[in-house]
């Protein structure tokens, strides 16, 4: 076989997938661009460890994500939080009261950012896309029933 067409490998490829990148704008609040960057100053560390250490697999990850990040972090479009207008908008919380009656708080956030247990959620989800836009008082499915959103901040 020709040389052309064997790939020159530095020993820490081993194949490991490339992560997803989503084609969504990368929007990020204030604290979802610290959280990429300490991402990367993580990796930056556990790369130097692995390669030291000759944890080529281990290597191999954190070079992908590192590329996931990097990537993450140059197309970063960082959304300053603004005085609450009563609008939900991208960075907006919301307290909604549930059918049952329950209250439910969600931050709507990037997507590199959401946590749904921590009461975060991406821009892009179905949750937010429902949201997005609403106000204080308007009553909204939630996918599993209606609910009133009570607070904008």
């Amino acid at each position: 076989m020709s040389r052309a067409f064997v790939k020159e490998s530095s020993g820490e490829e081993d194949d490991v997938p490339e992560r997803a990148i989503s084609g969504h704008r990368n929007l990020v609040t204030p604290r979802g661009l610290a959280q990429i960057d300490a991402h990367l100053k993580r990796l930056e560390s556990e790369l130097s460890a692995a390669r030291h250490r000759h944890e080529l697999p281990l290597a191999s990850q954190c070079q992908r994500d590192l590329r996931y990040w990097s990537a993450r972090r140059t197309s970063a479009e960082v959304v300053r939080l603004l005085t609450p207008t009563g609008t939900v908008r991208f960075g907006s919380s919301v307290e909604l009261t549930l059918a049952n009656g329950r209250l439910q708080r969600w931050s709507l956030v990037g997507e590199d950012e959401a946590d749904p247990g921590e009461g975060l959620i991406s821009y892009v989800s179905p949750m937010a896309q429902r949201l997005l836009g609403a106000h204080v008082g308007d009553e909204i499915d939630t996918g599993h029933g209606q609910a009133v959103i009570e607070k904008v901040y």
